[in-house]
Order: C-alpha cells, then sequence, then structure tokens
C-alpha cells in the first residue's frame, strides 16, 4: 500500500481502497506456493508475465479455460468457510484444458464482493493457490472488486481463467476411437461444482435449513452441508501421467448436464457410449439428493456426476495399464462401459 493512497469519498461511497491492498498483502504468502518456472513477476503489477515453456514442441498450442463455482458459492457464505471453494474454481478450468491434453500453465481468479474483508479474500485466495499447487499451475493475478449495493456486504461470487498448453500434434483427437474401446471412470469427491440450484431446492439451502448441519449416518458421519463443500477434484497430474504412457482417444469432464451432455463431448458422430449404469460407484451424497427431492434416475444422471468426475476412453488391449497409471496417481479409476456403434451418443442400460 502506498502511504497516501487514501480516499474518504470513495470510502464513505462504500469501497475502502485499502481493505484491498490489506488483502493483496495477506494473500501473498498464498501465491507464493503456486509458483513455478514460467513466473516473471510478483503479484499487484497490471498484468501477470508468464514464460512459455516451449522447448521441444514442434507447434505449441495454448489452450484456455474459464468457469466459476456456481451457486455453490452460497453455501459456503451460509457456512462462513471460505477457504475451499477456490479449489473448485480452479478444477472447473483446469480440468476442463486437460480434456485436450494441455497441460495447464497459470490461472487468474476474479472475486466480487460486496465488502473486502481482507481476511475472507486471502482465505479464497488460499483455496485458488491450493487448486494451482494441485494442478501446477501458477497464480499470476487476479482481481477483487468491491460492488456495496450490488450485492449484500456479506456475498462474493468467484471466477477463473486458466491457460494450458500442448504440442498440436498431441492435441487429443477422437476421430481415431471405434467400437470396442474401453470407457474408464475417475470417481469424484462428491457433487464437485454443478447441480446446486437443484440442491438448494431440494435441501432448502435458501432457508438455511437446520437439518443441513446435523451429522448424518448415511453420508459417513458428516452433515449435508460439509458432503456438499467438499472442494471438487482435480485430475490433472494423473490425466497428465495418463497420456505419457496410454493411446488416450478421448476425456470428458463430467460437470453440469452430467453424463447425458458431457460424455458425448469426446465421441465423433456413429459411435456412442454405453454405460453400465451397475458399474458406476454412486456416492451417497446423490443418493440422498435424489430420496429427498424425489429426483427421477434419469434427471440425476442429466444433472449430476453420479461419482464420475471425468471418463476417459482407451484402447481395449490397455485398459490394464490405463487402470495402473491412474491408480498409482491416486485416482480410483475402474471400467464403466464401451464404445458402440451408434447414433446415440450416451446409452445408461
Amino acid at each position: 500500500m502506498h502511504p497516501q493512497s487514501k480516499s474518504e469519498s470513495y470510502a464513505a461511497a462504500g469501497v475502502d481502497i485499502t481493505a484491498g491492498y490489506k488483502a493483496v498483502e495477506l494473500m501473498k504468502k498464498h501465491v507464493a506456493r503456486t509458483k513455478n518456472e514460467g513466473c516473471l513477476d510478483d503479484v499487484g503489477g497490471f498484468g501477470g508475465c508468464f514464460g512459455l515453456p516451449i522447448a521441444g514442441m514442434e507447434e505449441p498450442v495454448l489452450v484456455s479455460g474459464t468457469d466459476g463455482c456456481g451457486t455453490k458459492v452460497k453455501l459456503a457464505i451460509l457456512m462462513d468457510k471460505h477457504d475451499t471453494i477456490g479449489i473448485d474454481a480452479v478444477a472447473m478450468c483446469v480440468n476442463d484444458i486437460i480434456c485436450v491434453g494441455a497441460k495447464p500453465l497459470f490461472f487468474l481468479d476474479y472475486i466480487a464482493c460486496g465488502k473486502n474483508i481482507p481476511e475472507k479474500i486471502a482465505s479464497i485466495v488460499s483455496g485458488v493457490a491450493e487448486g494451482c499447487v494441485q494442478s501446477g499451475a501458477a497464480l499470476i493475478g487476479g482481481e477483487t472488486a468491491e460492488h456495496p449495493g450490488m450485492m449484500p456486504v456479506e456475498d462474493y461470487d468467484l471466477a477463473g481463467f486458466a491457460v494450458g498448453i500442448v504440442d498440436k500434434k498431441k492435441i487429443l483427437d477422437n476421430t481415431r476411437m471405434k467400437e470396442g474401446d474401453v470407457v474408464i471412470a475417475l470417481a469424484s469427491t462428491g457433487i464437485h461444482s454443478n447441480g446446486f440450484s437443484l440442491c438448494r431446492k431440494v435441501f432448502d439451502i435458501d432457508n438455511n435449513n437446520p437439518d443441513l448441519y446435523v451429522p448424518k449416518e448415511e453420508l459417513g458421519g458428516k452433515t449435508i452441508a460439509e458432503a456438499l463443500l467438499v472442494p471438487t477434484k482435480i485430475y490433472v497430474k494423473s490425466v497428465l501421467a495418463l497420456l505419457e504412457k496410454v493411446d488416450v482417444k478421448g476425456i470428458s469432464h463430467i460437470t453440469g448436464g452430467g453424463f447425458y451432455e458431457n460424455i458425448p463431448r469426446s465421441i465423433p458422430d456413429g459411435l456412442g457410449a454405453r454405460i453400465d449404469k451397475s458399474a458406476v460407484k454412486v456416492l451417497p451424497i446423490f443418493d440422498l439428493i435424489a430420496k429427498t427431492g424425489n429426483i427421477p434416475e434419469r434427471d440425476m444422471f442429466n444433472t449430476y456426476n453420479m461419482g464420475v468426475g471425468m471418463s476417459i476412453v482407451v484402447p481395449k488391449d490397455e485398459v490394464e495399464t490405463a487402470l495402473e497409471i491412474l491408480k498409482a496417481n491416486g485416482e480410483e479409476a475402474y471400467v464403466i462401459g464401451e464404445i458402440i456403434a451408434s447414433d446415440d451418443k450416451v446409452t445408461i442400460c
């Protein structure tokens, strides 16, 4: 903070610029954890600079992704727990770009808030930094915007933007996918960051339903709120390890729209994924959502990941190798289906 930088008039209008400076100071230790070989300067400038690691690449291609955490932020606000929601923001971006085969390089975040409370902002950024560490991306910049009058003082929203890199010849090409290839599931940690508008209705979250905070036996002793707030799994490092050894034909990040919207995005015309419903290891939180809200099974598979955060298509003769690599890198990975000749991109049976 510059000693001359203080505006009483701006503060009277609802924006305390000194709080912004304090937040930056508090978050610097978190940002420092994410430094990698491409970082060129410190947080706080007008632009984040990053040196591209293109050695050995014939035709480097940048891959970008942007997303937020949806209304999961509402639950973080109700629970007054802000140190994991940033992991979700990073995950929603880096899990997308890894589907192309790209390695994440850097990340930027954007936080809009009703009032800048430096400690809260720093807590949010600590989660962002943790997500960056998990994905190997550097947090090279961001923005916190105070919006008095546009949202309540306790409210905020969080979004992010990631950039990765891949050699053009290694971009995943689903045109090589064929009948008989196998679909592998990577287990999710829970609901991740999608379908929270439905969850809010089912569990009456907007009215801060007291039942949210009661431990549930079916959730292993966790409360509903705790189970819903578990951060999105980041699959970057395990998938990168897989790409080095296995001929991956396609990857889908299972987000909003569930199986029916996301699995087709990695499958070419004329082929479809036949998913064995009995093979899907549905997590207890999804059973509870369906039971409490009386949600039809198809709607559940068309809204949530149902315990499958990512699907990967590999040749049949490389399945065992793929499973070994994924499990060695900390994933719960298992076969859920196969690729068939079909006009329907997804069949769950």
